[in-house]
């Protein structure tokens, strides 16, 4: 703001002043967040001081606003007047403002009136002492929120998975996160807010990075004073408040809000116009045209999309996440404004935000790199984008959505210079790697790798194919679709729209002479059944299945119909797997390991534990993690397990197997991870319960 601009603003602003009896009343007429109100009301605090009058009535009727610098000039003008022997109270605050008051804490060092001019009510009394406190699954029973058998249940799982039992509670359904938060508020003698519009200063947003603020789910709402209220989910993060306070230099003052409201103003909050000097792209001339085009008008977008700025812009996208070692590019629009996001290790990250004007541009613009009808904007539409860049080629698998604001396009960036085809490079543990290799030395039967969407399965698979690869071996693959080309490898594509499915492929492949067969993904009963046929008449057989753990797919074919004593002869192995961020060799940091933990998962006798975690720095986008490993559970079909086959087990009773028989689980696995210094617990709980 010019000088002149400010002085004008400043002779706008104006604070009413009355006295009645020995006390003044100030009442400014705008929003104290504005500089020039502030300074109008220093200057009448100053008035009242050379007046002598020391017993000011702050009338915040007509403040809508305030600012952490307002905030501080209050208490600034209070400590004046009471060393002066005089006070200052507050009155007819609105209620956005009495949040405000709330969540600093000032509304127990500023005395607040009533309308009437009675004090106002008391704030809420301190929470009891850390040893008096009744636990958080008791307070949720008491007030009928869960019952007694979710809280033990939740309390088993924190156990088992590390985690806390409030995110365990809300992830499972059993309680709105909302009312786990006020529960948790009232133990911990914390406030408790809705966030919106006016309970943060963008001012002291802006203080902490976008990036940083995402990764650690926080969003700084007043600096007041050296104190930062911070809205988080997690009150317990003490890590997280303490890189915060090392930041900015400050103290923390924990306010609890849910996750997504913090996520959604953080980025409200964030935004700026600084995208067209970062793209150097001309935005405005742009933005001018698609103003005046009619929704229909898809001649001009098209038009649009041919021109300079849009190719670049989409040249930077793909170039972009083939240098950051994106696995996914999500470009999706909302109501005002178009967003870009990056699949790195497994997280999405926003890296820009496109004017919503533009996105019809650069969808055409992918469309006509991927070979598309670019006027068909009703119907999703699966294509392929092969491009050259940085030295290497690069497939993108294109996919549109059509939306309520518009069609959504990921794209799957397949990088054949990244790709793992060796099982060397799986990360798998020596005696997990032992038994893999076990298991691809026999000659028939059927492999499973078990896992949810983006475990690294077929991957897994691919690297099993590659050892096997020989010329003395007929090799077929049945996939949907075919994601790398293997030399001698016989790979045929699923096409569901002409009637060759899985099922269809399979019965011909066995026609084809075949040794190892792998077939993409086991989807539906009549695969399963000729997976196991073809398994139990000399061939081995590797496939995929989407179940949790080793455990579940013995469960998950028995249910889909596979009669179990087939599958008793013909499973050999079953491989569950989850991919785990390991922490950011840039940012590594170490630190003992708190006595809890070391309790928990019983490393007593390994004093002082030491493990790592990641402070975030650019070279991980701020999130403390780079790149990926695996954990891994290997179960091999013996005698017992076949026996227990034949009497189609429940899913206790197979779990009871695992333990009865000592498989290290996925938690194990990555438990040694976490030892080994490649991953922390928090990731490690966070994959293995996804």
């Amino acid at each position: 703001m010019s000088a002149a601009a400010v002085a004008g603003a400043a002779g706008a602003a104006r604070v009413l002043q009355s006295r009645i009896g020995v006390m003044t009343y100030l009442a400014p007429t705008g929003p104290l967040d504005e500089q020039a109100m502030r300074a109008a009301l220093e200057a009448a605090v100053d008035e009242c001081i050379a007046r002598g009058e020391t017993q000011l009535i702050l009338d915040l009727s007509s403040v809508p606003r305030v600012s952490s610098a307002a905030l501080e000039a209050v208490l600034a003008a209070q400590d004046r007047l009471l060393r002066l022997g005089g006070w200052l109270r507050l009155v007819h605050a609105g209620e956005l403002v009495r949040e405000v008051l709330r969540i600093t804490g000032l509304d127990q060092r500023i005395e607040q009136l009533q309308p009437d001019g009675r004090a106002a009510p008391p704030p809420a009394p301190a929470p009891a002492p850390a040893g008096e406190r009744s636990r958080l699954g008791d307070l949720l029973v008491q007030k009928g929120l869960i019952t007694a058998a979710q809280a033990e249940e939740a309390l088993r799982l924190q156990g088992r998975e590390g985690r806390r039992m409030g995110r365990i509670l809300v992830e499972r359904g059993w309680v709105e996160e909302p009312a786990l938060l006020a529960v948790l508020g009232e133990q911990l003698g914390l406030p408790v807010v809705r966030l919106r519009a006016g309970l943060y200063d963008p001012a002291v947003v802006a203080l902490l990075p976008r990036e940083v603020a995402q990764r650690l789910k926080v969003l700084p709402l007043f600096l007041v004073q050296g104190e930062l209220s911070l809205a988080t989910a997690d009150p317990l993060a003490v890590p997280s408040f303490d890189e915060v306070a090392e930041r900015l230099g400050c103290r923390v003052r924990p306010v609890l809000a849910t996750e997504q409201e913090i996520l959604d103003h953080g980025l409200a909050a964030g935004e700026d116009d600084s995208l067209a000097a970062e793209l150097g792209v001309a935005l405005e001339e742009d933005l001018t045209v698609l103003e005046s085009l009619q929704p229909d008008d898809y001649a001009a977008i098209d038009e649009m999309a041919s021109g300079s700025p849009v190719v670049k812009m989409v040249n930077a996208i793909i170039q972009r996440a083939v240098h950051d070692g994106a696995s996914d590019v999500h470009i999706e629009p909302s109501r005002t404004r178009s967003r870009v996001r990056f699949r790195i290790d497994g997280v999405l990250y926003e890296v820009m935000t496109p004017p919503i004007e533009l996105h019809p541009a650069i969808v055409s613009r992918l469309k006509v790199m991927a070979n598309l009808d670019i006027a068909e904007r009703r119907l999703p539409q699966d294509g392929r984008i092969q491009v050259q860049t940085q030295g290497r080629a690069v497939d993108l698998r294109f996919s549109s959505l059509p939306g309520l604001f518009g069609e959504k396009v990921v794209l799957r960036v397949l990088d054949r210079n990244q790709a793992i085809l060796d099982l060397e490079r799986l990360g798998m543990q020596a005696h997990n790697l032992a038994r893999f290799r076990g298991l691809l030395r026999r000659s028939h039967g059927l492999i499973l790798v078990t896992g949810p969407t983006g475990s690294g399965k077929t991957t897994s698979l691919y690297a099993a194919i590659n050892h096997l690869n020989s010329i003395e071996k007929n090799i077929v693959t049945i996939e949907d679709p075919v994601e790398y080309q293997v030399d001698i490898v016989n790979q045929n594509q699923v096409r569901e729209g002409i009637g060759l499915t899985f099922a269809r492929l399979l019965k011909h492949v066995l026609r084809q002479d075949p040794d190892v067969i792998m077939v993409g993904e086991i989807r539906e009963c009549e695969t399963a059944e000729i997976a196991v046929q073809a398994a139990l008449t000399g061939h081995l057989v590797l496939s995929t299945l989407h179940t949790s753990d080793s455990a579940g797919a013995v469960a998950r074919l028995i249910d889909m119909g596979v009669e179990p004593y087939l599958l008793s002869s013909a499973l050999i192995g079953v491989v569950a797997q989850r991919l785990v961020r390991t922490v950011c060799p840039d940012c590594k940091t170490g630190y003992v390991a708190p006595p809890e933990i070391v309790q928990r998962y019983g490393w007593q006798d390994e004093q002082p534990v030491r493990l790592v975690r990641g402070r975030g720095c650019p070279a991980c986008y701020d999130s403390g993690y780079r790149g990926r490993i695996g954990l891994h559970e290997v179960l091999e079909s013996d005698g017992a397990l076949q026996q227990l086959i034949l009497r189609s087990p429940t899913r206790d009773e197979l779990d009871e197997h695992l333990r009865r028989h000592g498989v290290p689980t996925l938690f194990d696995d990555g438990l040694a991870r976490v030892r080994e210094g490649l991953t922390t617990l928090e990731e490690v709980g966070r994959a293995v319960s996804g």
